[in-house]
């Protein structure tokens, strides 16, 4: 089936209950008043710290943009690009473009005005939604894009050059559409993370969002009592997908916007929330917020909480660790996924095996895996090959770029780029992306194993480690280290504390500096080694 049809199916059985809710705890502490009194006081409903939405709600709105799509011109296979922060209006006008038949096409908010036109033109995007942050950027582009004839601005103050969502989708019917979706159809166009360059456009049809409900839901138990605490950027495929559980089970979540720790706690306890999908950063700063007493846990409503998990990047065993010191009762869990694969899922590590931290898991539900070698031969229990998957959620294709789809789609298995070992219990762990291998002296070396070590320092924050050219032995192993705020610490006490790792995994440079990482939690390598590879090594500021 479609996936519009489980929002049809919630909007008809669970029509009066909460659906969406979005948090803006920022605008609260600018204007520095109670949620009653700010409820009172202001006027404009996109202004509000706390809105919400029922299903009834959210399927009305989403049937409202797509009558206003169809009234437009707009048909099946067209695309509607969305580029908005996260937002109660986000996922009403993406289920909007989907009961069109046409292609949702999500945009990441921190593109620049190149990447955006980028990114409208390799879509084909015939039509454009857009958020009040974005008015520059695409005030700048308003001329070079003529291919997207429909622009609308979802905000006050619509500019010139768009029209306003609101009062169009306002005054447009309720009522579904009447368009013959099937599984088969494509549905939406989501763009690699674009950490080695511009991305890719990557094509997933209705088949694979659905399969990623029925994934979640089974790796989570989601059921109608949850609150699902969404925090990373909705255009992504990790945070969607992982919401697409409790879509399923017709529970609620809630759309927090801010990453502080005493705002994701504050929401957990105001919201009743009981699962929450993390960054390590941000896991991180909660964990730091709580040792250096900035936080304090009784402060807080936290008994429902039920379930911590965390994806997007390998998970250092000494966090979670850390993590179950100060919630003992959490279930923990990790999932491993990327876009060509409609997002988590397709790896699992499981509840029941917190004893195997450091692993990303096993096949997730209806997913196959294997470790292979070049020629993409399974390679014996143990070695190192590249991770391949194969499941319902496995992309059609990388959108007019046959070249590039040919490369990692081979007989319906996906090559994900990322190097990978199994051991005796058939629990895979990462060693790295495949193109991220520093070769020093004829040695492979794997940036994570080095920074998972380094991360076991009490001093640092996060770490990642790049190669740097070298005459003599090819590459050399640099740790590009951020220090946690109000801890010193010199290239000697890191050197002493490597003495421990063989010697050839021991780093050779040690660079204090901040640790670049885009909205969904990769380290961003790129601009590491264009910093640091480019001419001569200049060291950064340190922090000692």
């Amino acid at each position: 089936m479609p996936i519009t049809e489980i929002l049809s199916r919630n909007a008809s059985l669970y029509g009066d209950d909460v659906s969406l809710i979005e948090v803006n705890p920022e605008l609260k502490e600018k204007r520095e008043v109670t949620w009653r009194d700010y409820e009172l006081i202001e006027p404009n409903p996109l202004a509000k710290f706390r809105r919400e939405l029922t299903w009834r709600e959210f399927d009305d709105k989403a049937n409202q943009f797509a009558n206003l799509l169809l009234n437009r011109g707009i048909k099946k296979g067209n695309k509607v690009a969305i580029l908005l922060m996260n937002c109660l209006e986000w996922l009403p006008i993406y289920f909007g473009i989907l009961k069109t038949g046409s292609i949702a096409v999500p945009l990441n908010y921190r593109y620049t005005s190149e990447e955006i036109k980028y990114c409208l033109e390799l879509s084909e995007a015939d039509a454009l939604v857009f958020g009040p942050e974005f008015i520059g950027r695409m005030e700048t582009l308003s001329d070079q894009i003529p291919h997207v004839k429909l622009r609308f601005f979802a905000g006050v103050d619509c500019p010139s050059f768009a029209e306003s969502y609101d009062h169009l989708a306002a005054d447009c019917s309720t009522a579904a559409p009447q368009i013959e979706l099937t599984d088969e159809d494509d549905a939406a166009l989501y763009f690699s993370s674009g950490t080695t360059g511009f991305p890719k456009a990557i094509l997933h049809h209705h088949r694979s969002l659905v399969s990623s409900c029925y994934t979640e839901k089974n790796h989570h138990a989601q059921t109608r009592g949850d609150n699902f605490l969404c925090i990373p950027p909705l255009y992504h495929t990790g945070a969607k997908m992982h919401w697409f559980g409790s879509f399923l089970a017709g529970s609620k979540a809630v759309l927090l916007r801010g990453v502080k720790p005493e705002w994701i706690l504050k929401a957990v306890s105001d919201e009743k929330v009981t699962i929450v999908w993390l960054l390590v950063p941000w896991a991180q700063d909660i964990l730091d917020a709580i040792e250096r007493g900035d936080v304090k846990l009784e402060d807080y409503q936290l008994d429902q909480w039920r379930l911590m998990h965390i994806g997007a990047q390998p998970v250092p065993p000494s966090l979670i660790q850390r993590w179950k010191k100060y919630f003992p009762n959490h279930l923990y869990d990790t999932n491993y996924g990327l876009s060509e694969s409609i997002g988590p899922g397709c790896v699992h590590l499981g509840t029941e095996n917190i004893h195997k931290v450091g692993a990303i898991g096993k096949p997730g539900f209806k997913w196959e895996t294997m470790i292979a070698d070049e020629a993409g031969n399974p390679v014996p229990q143990g070695a190192v090959g590249e991770l391949v998957v194969k499941g319902p959620g496995v992309m059609k294709c990388y959108y007019n770029d046959p070249v590039a789809t040919e490369a990692v789609l081979k007989d319906g298995w996906l090559f994900t780029g990322d190097m990978a070992r199994m051991d005796e219990d058939g629990f895979i762990y990462l060693v790295d992306r495949k193109k991220d291998v520093i070769i020093s002296g004829g040695e492979n070396l794997y940036p994570v194993q080095i920074e998972d070590f380094l991360r076991g320092h009490d001093a640092i924050k996060d770490v990642a480690v790049i190669g740097l050219p070298d005459q003599r032995i090819g590459e050399i192993a640099a740790a590009i280290i951020e220090l946690k705020p109000d801890h010193k610490c010199t290239e000697k006490e890191i050197m002493a504390f490597c003495s421990s790792l063989p010697r050839y995994k021991r780093p050779r440079k040690i660079i204090f500096d901040v640790v670049p990482r885009n909205p969904t939690g990769k380290i961003e390598k790129p601009r590491l080694r264009e910093k640091y590879c480019g001419g001569s090594l200049v060291a950064a500021q340190t922090q000692n």
